[in-house]
């Protein structure tokens, strides 16, 4: 039977980068197909091309046996292949609803058919299980995960052909993720095809049927996951063999380095410098029920949390327990009207991101790019920019040293680009975090607060990333390490909390968590 969607000798150059070298694959009617490689390997540029966004320089791409080239999005979705990108492509300002629809808005003699775009945007939010989102809701006002049940349900509006997930459930609840499979399972059921990139490998042979694997721009293998071990998997992502997955460099703990003790109250995420304007007098602040829900007044109710030198200390929780939260608080980014952090002995009565940078904390953000980097600077900037290579009396920056800084930790951390001087927007996600993270190594933060810190990274970055991670412990670094992936926290951390409705409900050290345990504390069963 001829495939749906087949791929022939791809290639795509920018400049003197050639991001594909000749991909080839073929996708079924029916089928859901797994898009597997490292960051960088290509995967992106492959999808950009199918959705649109790039024009291959060669090769042969068909679509029910017709030739498909695309020359912008806005035809390939008309074609019937929708896309839905890891980094979040909505426009915040509009609606849920005009999201939904947006460059295909329901209209009649040039007015805008409102309530056709609502029942559009309830029924694709209802086949994804969540038809009590307000269609008229301002996206900017919608939690990370609900901002990407929006881009999913875009997609769906459009009754796709083919559909391209790329890292779907990275921001997802494990009860939406859960619900987006269902979704794949009927959409399968109705004979779309669907390209699935993910990065969590037994997610990709849960919901996928075959593989295929890119490294350094070529399709390197292709099979049936079932029938495939996932030792081969890693080994053709990676080139080599991975016999350790979650790396333990011995590291012994000390003191308490840092202390949080926090009043019943309520946060609402701002700027640190509109602390005052958000948080009042803790008289003035009416506490709420504790609650899962992500809504712009978040409580924290009382976690009294101590992380040690040379700790690393995992944090887990649901969407809305409160984990990205209590960082931020911790950080500066977002004030309390009470609350009491105590560093390396010292109670802090004021926090802000300048203050905390001083004292040796750092935080990678979970959202890199809007909060973590600059995106339209470069690596060798946004790598120094909270410790700037600089003459100290003058001011004035010395440029070489900065480039050769960062050439010393691209080398290190594995970064794919081309030198310090490009711009970090233009690495794939995985090697954007990379920096994010040696921004922290470089200002050498003795406390780091690591929120996600592995998300959008394939195995073997991740694997470097744990490895990483225990090396700064062993220096005497304290690591807390807020992750939704559990086998991560368990093969990686010392400590293990749970955050559940807005308060830490438990803390053991990992030996002594399962994930079946770590679930129940999570959803506040036990």
């Amino acid at each position: 039977m001829q495939p749906r969607l087949t791929l022939d000798g791809v290639k795509k150059s920018f400049g003197a980068t050639a991001a594909l070298r000749g991909v080839s694959l073929g996708v079924g009617e029916g089928e859901v197909h797994a898009l597997i490689g490292e960051n960088g390997a290509g995967k992106s540029t492959l999808m950009k091309i199918l959705s649109g966004a790039h024009e291959a320089d060669a090769g042969r791409i068909t679509l029910d046996g017709a030739l498909f080239a695309p020359r912008n999005p806005h035809e390939a979705r008309r074609a019937g292949v929708a896309m839905i990108y890891q980094e979040l492509n909505l426009a915040p300002d509009l609606s849920v609803a005009e999201n939904i629809v947006l460059g295909a808005e329901p209209s009649r003699l040039g007015w805008l058919r409102r309530g056709a775009m609502r029942d559009t945007a309830r029924r694709a939010l209802a086949e994804l299980g969540h038809g009590d989102l307000p269609p008229d809701a301002p996206v900017r006002s919608l939690s990370i995960a609900e901002q990407q049940l929006v881009e999913i349900a875009r997609a769906l509006a459009g009754e796709p052909r083919v559909m391209i997930f790329d890292e779907p459930t990275s921001s997802l609840t494990q009860a939406d993720a859960e619900r987006l499979f269902a979704v794949i399972a009927r959409l399968k059921a109705r004979g779309v095809s669907v390209i699935y990139i993910s990065h969590f490998l037994e997610e990709c042979r849960r919901v996928c049927d075959r593989f295929t694997v890119l490294r350094d721009g070529e399709s390197v293998g292709t099979g049936a996951l079932a029938e495939t071990p996932m030792a081969e998997i890693i080994r053709l992502m990676v080139g080599r063999e991975v016999s350790e997955l979650y790396p333990r460099i011995a590291h012994g703990m000390g003191e308490v380095v840092l202390r949080v003790n926090v009043e019943p109250t309520i946060c609402r995420p701002g700027g640190w410098a509109k602390a005052a304007g958000w948080c009042g007098a803790a008289s003035a602040v009416t506490p709420l029920a504790p609650s899962d829900s992500n809504e712009t007044g978040r409580q924290i109710v009382g976690p009294t949390l101590a992380i040690r030198a040379g700790e690393i200390f995992g944090l887990f929780g649901l969407v809305g327990s409160g984990r990205t939260e209590l960082l931020r608080r911790i950080f500066g980014l977002d004030a309390m009207a009470a609350e009491r952090v105590t560093i390396f002995g010292r109670e802090e009565n004021s926090a802000s991101p300048p203050r905390r940078l001083a004292q040796g904390v750092g935080l990678l953000s979970e959202n890199r790019k809007e909060e973590g980097l600059m995106l339209q600077r470069s690596l060798a900037e946004n790598l120094t920019a909270t410790r700037p290579v600089a003459h100290r009396g003058s001011g004035w920056l010395f440029r070489g040293r900065e480039r050769s800084l960062t050439r010393d930790w691209i080398s290190k951390l594995s970064v794919r680009a081309r030198d310090p001087g490009q711009a970090i927007g233009e690495l794939s996600g995985g090697n954007q975090q990379k920096i994010a993270l040696g921004r922290l190594l470089h200002h050498d933060a003795k406390i780091l607060l690591l929120d996600e810190p592995t998300r959008g990274i394939d195995v073997g970055s991740k694997a470097q990333i744990y490895r990483l991670t225990g090396e700064l412990a062993a220096q005497g670094k304290a690591v807390l390490f807020v992750s939704s992936y559990i086998p991560e926290l368990l093969g990686v951390c010392d400590t293990i909390g749970v955050m559940c409705r807005g308060k830490l409900a438990a803390t053991r050290p990992a030996t002594e968590w399962t994930e079946h345990t770590l679930m129940e504390a999570a959803i506040g069963t036990t």
